[in-house]
């Protein structure tokens, strides 16, 4: 898959990690960055959630941002 997306998670999110592990599983590559480490990314994630600081959101290299989407929804988006 083109381009790396950005995951933003908290460590006790088990979306996160069954989000991941099925990234992992497809070889899609990913920065993860726990936005309870990481004050900026937090508002970011704010931001992108109507001030809610919801996980996973991943941020896509255009630009966009998908919150809590499934493996499908996440292999759409990078083939668009």
């Amino acid at each position: 898959m083109p381009g790396t997306v950005t995951m933003y998670s908290t460590t006790w999110c088990g979306y996160c990690r069954r989000l991941k592990s099925q990234m992992d599983r497809e070889g899609i590559t990913y920065e993860e960055i726990n936005i309870e480490h990481d004050p900026d990314s937090a508002a970011f994630v704010e931001k992108a959630n109507g001030g809610n600081q919801t996980v996973p959101t991943v941020l896509f290299p255009d630009g966009s941002t998908l919150t809590n989407p499934s493996l499908a929804q996440v292999k759409q988006k990078l083939a668009a």
